[in-house]
């Protein structure tokens, strides 16, 4: 059983008003979740003490809503609280994740969720960007973009092409014609390459280091920095990369830099990779990663770099877990 509660506020207090705000917010509440009728087992709804001209639970019937429990409260008069609102609970028989409501005036009491608000997550490789990015969103709610991922695809492009990637033309119109989309599916993040979903094939050794180069072109910067605003315009979501903070999303409220040390580093690269069953030695893992690092670091265009006004987490002895709830309590600080 889920819980799916929502918020809205009112204009005046009118049964009309009653009405139309009930019915906007439990049919928000239904479309956002994809719910059928027999998903929901009750509707428990609460209203401030200065709505008296209807029940919204009476409200909530009229809309069509009388195919499940309905309850009703009066909430007490408190100084300083929000004025005209009504709250809801739904109890649902849904499953996966759930996606909470909140219209109007009532937007003030989670601002983490009614508004897009968007989190640069930046460092170098290893240091466990991807993984605490998953965390955070699966904790907040949101999106998760892994940015690496789409230049990734870039990468093994140029490889399934034959191209000389040293050869800037060809690289130019590899990105000008290139079919990349991104898309969410069972809760992960899906990259797809001329409409083949190759999110397991860009995680090779060779891509990632062909990667970091082709990134350096401005071609693909740019055709790929267009794109995650794209995104980051329309969704909440936390972007994991190495100048998301610096460049990508540069106004971005919520800036954060992961870093470790190389060996830390390197010791976690090689453990994914032992268990794909496609590790190197770990002395090899080392000498990679330390090479890309150099090459991120180096590069003309858009290199790693921490942003000055980035918090800046060292996960040498923390885990995923310790580092997501370090970020989300900072995230609800500013909140």
């Amino acid at each position: 059983m889920k819980a799916i509660r929502g918020a809205t506020t009112l204009n005046s207090d009118t049964p009309d008003e009653v009405r139309s705000k009930v019915k906007e917010l439990l049919t928000t509440i239904v479309s956002v979740n994809n719910l059928k009728a027999d998903d929901i087992i009750c509707i428990m709804l609460s209203s401030t003490a200065d709505i008296k001209s209807l029940y919204p639970a009476k409200a909530a019937r009229e809309a069509g809503f009388s195919h499940c429990a309905l309850y009703s409260s009066l909430e007490p008069d408190i100084d300083g609280s929000l004025e005209k609102c009504v709250r809801v609970m739904l109890l649902t028989e849904t499953s996966g994740s759930v996606r909470y409501v909140y219209l109007h005036g009532a937007k003030t009491l989670r601002k983490d969720i009614s508004e897009v608000i968007n989190i640069a997550l930046d460092g170098p490789a290893g240091s466990g960007k991807s993984t605490v990015s998953k965390l955070v969103a699966k904790e907040l709610d949101i999106l998760s973009l892994d940015t690496g991922a789409m230049y990734r695809a870039v990468a093994l492009k140029c490889i399934n092409s034959g191209i000389d990637y040293a050869e800037k033309n060809q690289v130019d119109h590899i990105i000008n014609n290139i079919d990349l989309r991104v898309e969410y599916k069972n809760g992960r993040q899906v990259t797809l390459l001329d409409g083949e979903d190759v999110s397991e094939k860009i995680r090779t050794a060779q891509v990632s280091m062909l990667a970091s180069y082709v990134s350096a072109y401005p071609s693909v910067r740019a055709k790929m920095v267009d794109l995650q605003r794209k995104i980051a315009s329309r969704v909440s979501c936390i972007l994991d990369g190495r100048d998301i903070g610096t460049n990508v999303l540069p106004d971005c409220p919520f800036k954060f830099f992961l870093t470790a040390t190389p060996e830390i580093r390197a010791m976690r690269r090689y453990a994914e990779d032992k268990l794909k069953g496609t590790a190197q030695s770990y002395e090899q893992t080392l000498k990679e990663l330390n090479d890309r690092d150099k090459q991120d670091k180096n590069r003309a265009v858009a290199p790693l770099k921490c942003a000055k006004d980035a918090i800046v987490i060292d996960t040498s002895e923390m885990t995923a877990e310790e580092v997501a709830r370090n970020i989300c309590e900072k995230i609800q600080e500013k909140i």
